[in-house]
């Protein structure tokens, strides 16, 4: 019977969630633009192994996933990030997903080109997620508006439609 009860919960992970707990702080909308604090810039290894910092997208709406190889709902917002790019990159938004994966490019490359993600994808570490406040579970996203400021946060895996929504605000369509 424990192990049926293991099994349920481990499943409820796998839907919602890789680690800790799945919620999106604030009240369904981007924080109001005088309530935004500044996005902590970092500099991270692409994949060919060029530094990346994030004050480079200063001017963008920028969508920062932080995600693993191995988060099934990590592997479910995907599609939908390969989608805001195209559909948004002209107006403005860029994507960047951070990869938390232990084992790095030799895992990553492969899933990167066997679901054809087209937005810039970055090798994590322990300090950039102690910067955003220590990341406890994955996915956990962050919508940055276009001065840099942190507009909205994503703990766990949050809708599709909210993501557009949110974007779509920030791009100011």
């Amino acid at each position: 019977m424990k192990s049926l009860a293991l099994i349920a919960v481990a499943s409820a992970c796998l839907l919602f969630s890789c680690s800790g707990p799945s919620h999106s702080p604030g009240d369904g909308n981007v924080k109001v633009s005088n309530n935004r604090k500044a996005a902590p810039d970092f500099t991270l290894k692409d994949a060919d192994g060029k530094d990346v910092k994030l004050s480079q997208y200063r001017g963008k709406v920028v969508l920062l996933n932080f995600w693993a190889t191995w988060c099934g709902p990590c592997q479910l917002e995907i599609p939908w990030f390969i989608d805001f790019e195209k559909q948004y990159k002209s107006q403005g938004l860029e994507v960047i997903g951070v990869s938390m994966d232990d084992e790095g490019w030799p895992v990553i490359k492969p899933f990167v080109a066997s679901h054809k993600m087209n937005y810039r994808v970055l090798l994590g570490n322990d300090q950039v997620t102690q910067l955003y406040g220590g990341i406890d579970a994955l996915p956990t996203t962050f919508l940055i508006d276009r001065q840099g400021r942190i507009a909205k946060a994503h703990v766990g895996l949050a809708g599709r439609n909210e993501y557009q929504d949110e974007i779509k605000s920030l791009l100011g369509s």
